[in-house]
């Protein structure tokens, strides 16, 4: 039986994206972005709010995800799967999509005048990844990358723990059980780490979602707490944004709520998309094809349009803000519309027909 829930906090997470990516344009803790304008502190608050559950919590998601997959498929079909979906898709990206950020990011920063195809060979080149400095980065796509990997390495416990019958005990799964799997998930952080990016915690997160947030016992008891934890992710949000204002960001409590603060919301989003969005809704029908490939164009139209409005248009923050993000979500979305319709486009995007 498929889950409405998870595709639809899916759908939200892949839709946070364009006020997130629209966000690191006017960030004011001093990340440099592909386009930088001018700092806001309260559009900040996006980020502050959201980037630390957001991608753990996506990676859970995608292990609740694989349970369900693996249920009605072989390990060759879902290895199929893993590469048409997540692997084809990311080396296309890496070529078609990615370099024109990095392009944009050359003529923004160091006010490179040449042509896009001279800046590839900028592109081929290594410095710190991050692409902000016109050379080599995997952009967004990093996701798909550390995705496919974490499929792949962990797919063989997988299949020896099912080999066994081996099944979460419903009873150990408890409440503070789930609290303080979070403390492991956090100190995780710092292992294995690419890109400023740990392939070890999301890996973690990964196996967390396939063997216990995959539990009917588990979902059921996050809804039954769920509003106790959306509230409690609240006031930690609003805390941390308090504190970005007025307190000291470097300091360790703000690290302590920031770890906090991004398993309390994994859980609350679990048990809150339990609660209310278990539905086969028209909005789910209409974007559950559409999230995949909106997520692969978004940054890159984000960036683009940027570069635009922060050097020509002569309006306040917000009004740029609000039409870089709006603007954004629309083109993509009618990318792909025009991409869905030729094969060799839906093959290369990993779009379904």
């Amino acid at each position: 039986m498929r889950k409405y829930y998870i595709d639809n906090l899916r759908i939200l997470c892949i839709f946070l994206l364009f006020p997130f990516h629209t966000t690191m344009v006017f960030n004011s803790f001093g990340e440099i972005f592909y386009v930088n304008g001018t700092p806001n502190d309260y559009l900040t608050f996006v980020n502050i709010a959201s980037y630390s559950w957001w991608m753990t919590g996506l990676f859970v998601l995608a292990g609740m995800s694989t349970k369900y997959a693996l249920s009605n498929r072989t390990a060759n079909q879902y290895l199929a799967e893993r590469e048409h979906k997540l692997l084809i898709p990311a080396v296309s990206s890496l070529i078609f999509i990615v370099p024109l950020q990095t392009y944009i990011a050359d003529c923004f920063h160091n006010g490179y005048t040449g042509s896009y195809l001279k800046h590839l060979k900028v592109f081929l080149t290594i410095t710190d990844f991050q692409g902000c400095d016109g050379h080599f980065s995997p952009g967004h796509i990093w996701f798909l990358f550390y995705l496919f990997l974490i499929s792949i390495v962990t797919l063989p416990l997988i299949l020896r723990t099912r080999k066994k019958n081996f099944k979460m005990n419903s009873k150990l799964c408890s409440i503070p059980f789930l609290l303080l799997i979070g403390i492991v998930v956090e100190m995780s952080e710092k292992v294995l780490v690419v890109g400023n990016k740990s392939f070890a915690q999301f890996g973690l997160c990964f196996l967390i979602g396939y063997f216990i947030m995959s539990e009917e016992s588990v979902t059921d008891r996050l809804k039954k707490y769920s509003i106790p934890f959306g509230i409690l992710w609240a006031l930690l949000i609003i805390s941390r944004c308090v504190y970005f204002l007025y307190g000291e960001w470097d300091s360790i409590w703000n690290a302590v709520l920031y770890y906090i603060q991004g398993w309390i919301g994994v859980l609350a989003m679990i048990g809150l998309g339990k609660r209310f969005l278990d539905h086969n809704w028209k909005f789910t029908k209409l974007f559950v094809k559409a999230e995949f490939p909106m997520y692969l164009f978004h940054q890159t139209v984000i960036v683009v349009l940027a570069y635009w409005v922060v050097s020509d248009w002569k309006v306040s923050v917000y009004a740029q803000y609000f039409v870089i993000m709006v603007a954004s979500f629309v083109i993509s979305y009618g990318l792909y519309l025009v991409t869905r319709k030729f094969r060799v486009c839906r093959w290369l995007f990993g779009i379904k027909g």
